[in-house]
């Protein structure tokens, strides 16, 4: 009997540990950050295949975005799916898009950015389903960890694109 204690003893406290360090990384991942693995053309060349970045919470949560910003975001096609894009507009932006046949001009909505791949020829971003609802937004990239050769922090973007705020004008 004394022998059935002990071994109960110690499973329980195995399971309290294992429970509490649980409810450590959660609250790690969910608030601080998290290591993304990114796969697919769409960010080339700030960020190609197989790069490991570390996507931080904290601005999400104390709604820091901004524009510039390369964030981790649920692909509002297939919320299974994560997607990484940077914010090109923000609530009350003006954004222009130019396609080969016209260019058109989008109101980003209250609640809402607009995102878009670095590889503009290769990226399904908001100039296929429009502006991203904020709570769809897991994380900023803050840093690129691997390869080692690319450590660090993440460029401009490339493409220059210059978005009309009419926030000011009301």
């Amino acid at each position: 009997m004394k022998m059935f204690g002990s071994l109960l003893g110690k499973t329980l406290g195995f399971v309290g540990y294992t429970i509490q360090y649980g409810c450590i990384a959660h609250c790690a991942f969910e608030y601080i950050g998290e290591f993304v693995v990114c796969s697919g053309p769409s960010m080339e060349p700030t960020i190609v295949s197989h790069d490991i970045v570390f996507s931080e919470r904290m601005s999400r949560h104390l709604y820091k975005i901004q524009k510039g910003d390369i964030v981790i975001a649920k692909s509002p096609y297939d919320p299974t799916m994560n997607i990484c894009k940077r914010v090109i507009g923000l609530e009350g932006d003006m954004v222009s898009t130019r396609s080969d046949i016209c260019t058109s001009h989008t109101y980003v909505p209250k609640g809402h950015v607009w995102l878009e791949g670095d590889n503009l020829r290769n990226s399904t971003d908001s100039r296929n389903y429009g502006p991203v609802p904020y709570g769809l937004i897991r994380g900023r990239v803050c840093l690129k960890l691997w390869p080692p050769h690319t450590f660090g922090t993440l460029g401009e973007n490339p493409n220059k694109q210059i978005v009309k705020s009419f926030k000011d004008s009301d």
